[in-house]
């Protein structure tokens, strides 16, 4: 009788498969959303791989959405024409309901104005520029700080190391140009002079690179501010190197759109930084880092067999953020009721008058402000439209690599570490930092001002007195070099080297006696009167 019983259940099986396999399953809804990117550069090829990731991690742990963002990945090719090309055809051909990207600030001020026409959200995490205005653009979503988010940092450095003039070097661009009215005012306001701005075009060869630092060193000041692309600052680094100017003396701080890359600069970029400060956004450790990190090494070297290695950065975890903040956003809103209404414009408009708009845009927008989680970067909270500040870390250029000497927080201002409390200021001093291995491999903090190449000397009259132990002057035969010993003269020399700033003078002989007589000391003071 058991024979029977196992024919029946053996039946039963392909017709319980047949049902389950006839069952239905509820459709995936493609919610298509564009990504320009620089693929080329340092940053587009870090990004890539952690948005490929993060799409395969995100929809690991949300196997149950029914809607799925899928990607249409193109490349800007550094060019803000080819960029602003590129979004059009996303938009025109395939409905985008979300830009990410792209890469450049001057890229996304055009690109920016599509999505306000569209209502088409455009997030970037790598545009920094402070005059991309989210008032002005109501569908541009800053997913990393704004450039002005560090000025202060920067400030702070300034003041505690008692620097009194300060010379940004940047580059001729949107990027470059955008921080500097807010470096001023906060150079200002801890009493830094900025005595002359030295900009450099993107397309600046080797040459006028190094007839620029020439001119630098015509000058008393020896601390310099950079806020260049990772590309242009590797060049000049290199060329500063090369003229002498990472020597002893001179002091470098470098903005976080270079010290975000320094894991990725090449060995002879890093050999030319050593001694440089940095300022970069601090990422928080945690084990999901740890773990991500690993595999994104893996992935990145797996489709990029032939190129350099490069380290994950800032820009690599924010990216990766920015796709679990719009794919979630995506699946709250939907796409099943999504339409694209066409203007009614004549029909010879342009372009740009006959861009679709999408009925989801401000549903989308406002979901990406809402959703805010603790990401691979930290706390990711869209809400205002862009990041908020957090914390920077202050690096040093060591060798082939770098050391942390300390933070800066919006609430405490610089110190060396992070628990540390106390009222926001400018104020310190440098033993709120780690010990700082300054260029040249020197421990002394550079004065701020050295005797130009070309510079004039104050001329310090002196003349023999009847009192030697205050004066005593001789001429050096073979130099012909007046010199000078005595109370006074220690006393002025001592002021000096007071000074927050270097004095170039040489000492003039009034009266040419050798035996101890002196010319009338009125006429002495009133030929240093005339300035003879």
């Amino acid at each position: 009788m058991e024979i029977p019983h196992r024919v029946l259940l053996l039946l039963l099986l392909p017709i319980s498969f047949a049902i389950a396999q006839n069952a239905p399953t509820e459709e995936v809804q493609e919610f298509h959303v564009g990504v320009i990117l620089d693929l080329g550069s340092m940053v587009g090829k870090i990004a890539r791989t952690s948005i490929s990731l993060a799409m395969e991690d995100f929809y690991a742990v949300h196997q149950n959405y029914s809607t799925k963002i899928v990607l249409h990945i193109r490349d800007s090719m550094s060019d803000d024409v080819q960029a602003a090309s590129e979004a059009i055809d996303l938009l025109e051909n395939y409905n985008v309901e979300a830009i990410i990207g792209p890469q450049k600030s001057s890229q996304a001020i055009f690109i920016s104005k599509l999505g306000n026409i569209s209502h088409v959200p455009v997030i970037s995490f790598t545009a920094t520029n402070p005059s991309l205005s989210t008032r002005s653009l109501p569908y541009f979503v800053r997913a990393t700080i704004n450039d002005s988010a560090q000025v202060n940092c920067i400030a702070s450095i300034v003041k505690t190391y008692g620097w009194r003039e300060v010379v940004p070097i940047y580059e001729d661009t949107d990027y470059g140009r955008g921080i500097m009215p807010y470096l001023v005012d906060v150079l200002h306001e801890v009493d830094a002079r900025i005595p002359y701005r030295s900009v450099i075009p993107l397309s600046a060869t080797s040459e006028e690179i190094t007839q620029e630092l020439y001119k630098l060193m015509t000058m008393q000041t020896t601390i310099f501010v950079v806020h260049m692309s990772d590309t242009l600052a590797s060049l000049f680094f290199i060329k500063a190197k090369e003229v002498g100017m990472m020597n002893k003396g001179h002091a470098w701080i470098m903005t976080d759109g270079v010290t975000n890359l320094i894991d990725s600069l090449s060995p002879s970029v890093l050999e030319s930084l050593n001694g440089a400060l940095g300022v970069e956004f601090y990422v928080p450790k945690s084990r999901e880092l740890d773990d991500f990190t690993m595999r994104w090494n893996r992935r990145f070297q797996i489709e990029n067999p032939t190129d350099p290695p490069l380290k994950l950065s800032i820009f690599g975890l924010w990216g990766y953020d920015t796709i679990w903040a719009v794919a979630q956003a995506a699946a709250e809103v939907g796409h099943a009721n999504t339409t694209f209404k066409k203007p009614g414009v004549e029909r010879n408009s342009t372009s740009l008058e006959i861009l679709e708009t999408s009925s989801n845009g401000p549903k989308l927008l406002q979901a990406i402000m809402q959703n805010k989680f603790r990401g691979l970067s930290g706390n990711f909270d869209l809400s205002n439209r862009q990041l908020q500040i957090s914390r920077f870390r202050i690096i040093n250029v060591v060798g082939n690599g770098w050391r942390e000497i300390g933070f800066w927080t919006a609430q405490s201002g610089i110190s060396r570490r992070l628990n540390k409390t106390r009222l926001t200021t400018h104020l310190g001093s440098e033993h709120d930092l780690n010990p700082v291995i300054w260029p040249g491999e020197s421990i002394e903090v550079p004065r701020g001002f050295q005797i130009p190449v070309s510079g004039k000397k104050l001329q310090v009259g002196v003349c023999t007195s009847g009192y030697p132990e205050f004066v005593k002057v001789k001429k050096d035969h073979i130099t012909g070099a007046t010199k000078a010993i005595g109370l006074s003269v220690d006393v002025f020399e001592e002021a000096v080297k007071r000074l927050p700033y270097a004095l170039p003078y040489e000492y003039v002989l009034f009266s040419t006696k050798d035996d101890g007589s002196t010319e009338d000391y009125n006429n002495f003071v009133y030929q240093v009167y005339l300035k003879v």
